[in-house]
C-alpha cells in the first residue's frame, strides 16, 4: 500500500536525496550559518519548502531575497539559482522537483 520515506536530523550541513521516481523528486536539506549550495541552474519546476530557519535565494539576476519558514518558494525551470543560509540559525528546507529532472523538457 503506502510507502514510508524518511529523513535524517542533523546539526552538520546535510544534502540527501529522500525519493526520485518520473514524478517527482525530493531532496532534504540543511545548512549552517555562511553554508550554501553550489550556483547551478534549475533543471525542472521546483518547490523550495522551508521548515526552519531563513533561505536566502539569488535567482536570476534578481536581488538576493529572504524566505522564512512556513514559505514555499516556486522556482521555475532553467533559472539561476544561489541559495545560502546567512542567518545563525539553522536553516532546513525540501526541494522539490516535478517531474523528475530527468523528464524534464
Amino acid at each position: 500500500m503506502e510507502k514510508v520515506y524518511g529523513f535524517n536530523q542533523s546539526n552538520e550541513k546535510l544534502i540527501e536525496k529522500i525519493l526520485d521516481d518520473d514524478v517527482v523528486m525530493i531532496n532534504h536539506i540543511i545548512l549552517n550559518q555562511g553554508e550554501a549550495l553550489p550556483q547551478h541552474d534549475s533543471n525542472s519546476n521546483v518547490y523550495l519548502i522551508v521548515v526552519r530557519g531563513v533561505l536566502t535565494a539569488q535567482l536570476g539576476d534578481n536581488a538576493p531575497k529572504s524566505y522564512e519558514n512556513g514559505n514555499i518558494i516556486n522556482v521555475p525551470g532553467k533559472i539561476r539559482m544561489n541559495i545560502s543560509n546567512a542567518e545563525p540559525d539553522q536553516l532546513e528546507f525540501f526541494v522539490v522537483k516535478a517531474p523528475s529532472p530527468r523528464l524534464y523538457i
